[in-house]
């Protein structure tokens, strides 16, 4: 069995398909408890890696604001 992949050489999607799959293993209810606790943490880590990475890619869109001939400024995002 290979090693799983850093956490942090991941892309966002990798992490989330990953973090799916734990989610999945742990509702299951079928998993040993040592093993629950493990696959816990590495969901713990996965899900501040893709909060970072959503928190980077905010910060990138908010620094451009698009106007009539393309990119003229910064503005805030609102996500709302």
């Amino acid at each position: 069995m290979t090693a799983p992949k850093p956490v942090a050489k991941m892309s966002f999607e990798e992490a989330m398909r990953e973090l799916e799959a734990v989610v999945g293993q742990l509702e299951s209810g079928e998993v040993e408890l040592e093993k629950s606790i493990a696959l816990y943490q590495r969901g713990a880590e996965l899900k501040a890696h893709c909060d970072a990475r959503l928190a980077d890619a905010q910060a990138r869109v908010e620094k451009i604001r698009l106007g009539e001939n393309g990119p003229i400024g910064t503005e805030g995002f609102d996500a709302g």
